[in-house]
């Protein structure tokens, strides 16, 4: 599995600010809808639902809210990068400025929990980050994460 089969060039937006975490999950939405044509209510729904379990901002500057969702047939993906900073409620308090958002089949089980990981281990690395707050373009972005290498987990 790579990001490059979850995340397809429209589902990347860059946006100058979004004034709160359930704005932001609207804009998730409406990125999906967009992108692969799922219901952006129902998709702001399962978002509001997984973060009322406990925030997924995960540190440095990086959130990773997902939900699991009926009805669709496959992992997708979506990413926002902001130019200012948004209160998130994460782990380590600070703003997040990087938003991938992962929606997978209701029963994907062990295929939900790897597409999480690869995008965590893609969103951890320095590098990949420093790019993508580098760069404005959607395009860009795009090609920065799914071109990222990172390393592989242990089958």
């Amino acid at each position: 599995m790579d990001l490059s089969k979850l995340l397809v060039p429209e589902a990347v937006k860059v946006f100058g600010q979004t004034p709160a975490k359930k704005r932001l999950f609207q804009e998730l939405g409406e990125l999906a809808y967009q992108a692969y044509g799922l219901s952006s209510a129902y998709v702001f729904d399962g978002l509001q639902e997984r973060e009322s379990l406990g925030p997924t901002g995960v540190g440095n500057g990086i959130a990773l809210p997902h939900a699991r969702l009926e009805g669709i047939e496959r992992i997708f993906g979506v990413f926002i990068r902001l130019e200012r900073p948004l209160d998130y409620e994460s782990v380590d308090r600070q703003p997040v400025d990087l938003i991938f958002g992962l929606f997978a089949p209701k029963d994907s089980g062990v295929d939900h929990l790897k597409a999480l990981a690869l995008v965590s281990r893609t969103m951890r690395d320095a590098n990949v980050c420093a790019k993508l707050r580098a760069n404005a373009d959607a395009g860009k972005l795009h090609a920065i994460l799914t071109e990222a290498r990172t390393p592989q987990a242990a089958a």
